[in-house]
């Protein structure tokens, strides 16, 4: 499979090491100093491109994909106010576009453990729910896109939260989360149920970024030859 990266920071480095440890090949790389290759023969013989870029520049990234029909997997967040552009494209325009707030296999087995712990304790008022998440100094969103689908789910299913906020911006009926920036840390989340005698807590602890750049490939092999707006649920279907 022909493979173009659009965004070569250390998740792009990550991505291009495990394309070849697969067997694919990288026709073109694009990052900020050299967006004149998206005009490129080499960009659009791509069969997918796999865009870890910043969230300024996503969306525009992903327009160019569109144009020259090269279906995209999205691994920038920070984006979702352009979410409908996107869909709509992907349905009037035949487009296709994979989204995922994490591409790391653990990670989504943690999203679906949150959602069956929310649905038990939607059962016990007496406990409140918090998170916290930790990112590298990099990272330019806060919360991060996973932290805020693990909040959205629990909204989903608990009754007494109806939105997520800010630590220092939380009301009673928000899931305050606390977001810290340190080091090179790739991700942590944990989501913790606090009642007068006891805790609960679940915790994803990424130990490095292969895991997240194995899920972009993996989700660029399913998506070639397929069309509409796709996610990790159809990927991996538990």
């Amino acid at each position: 499979m022909r493979i173009a990266l659009i965004g070569y920071g250390k998740m792009g480095h990550q991505i291009e090491q495990v394309v070849i440890e697969r067997g694919h090949e990288i026709v073109s790389i694009i990052d900020v100093n050299n967006t004149i290759d998206f005009d490129s023969p080499a960009f659009k013989s791509a069969d997918v491109a796999i865009e870890f870029s910043t969230p300024a520049s996503a969306i525009e990234n992903y327009r160019k994909c569109f144009a020259a029909h090269i279906p995209v997997v999205a691994g920038t967040t920070g984006w979702l106010e352009h979410l409908d552009e996107v869909k709509t494209a992907c349905i009037d325009g035949k487009q296709t576009f994979f989204y995922a707030s994490n591409y790391s296999l653990g990670v989504n087995i943690f999203f679906a453990l949150n959602e069956y712990l929310a649905r038990i304790m939607n059962k016990y008022p007496d406990y409140n729910v918090k998170m916290e998440e930790i990112h590298h100094i990099h990272k330019l969103d806060a919360p991060s896109g996973t932290a805020i689908t693990l909040a959205e789910d629990i909204v989903k299913n608990l009754d007494r939260k109806k939105n997520w906020s800010l630590e220092k911006e939380n009301k009673a009926s928000d899931i305050a989360i606390h977001c810290i920036r340190e080091g090179e840390v790739p991700g942590i989340h944990e989501i913790v149920y606090e009642s007068e005698v006891d805790t609960i807590s679940i915790k994803h602890d990424a130990i490095s970024r292969k895991g997240f750049a194995l899920g972009a490939v993996v989700a660029a092999e399913f998506i070639k030859d397929k069309r509409g707006f796709l996610g990790m649920s159809d990927l991996l279907k538990f």
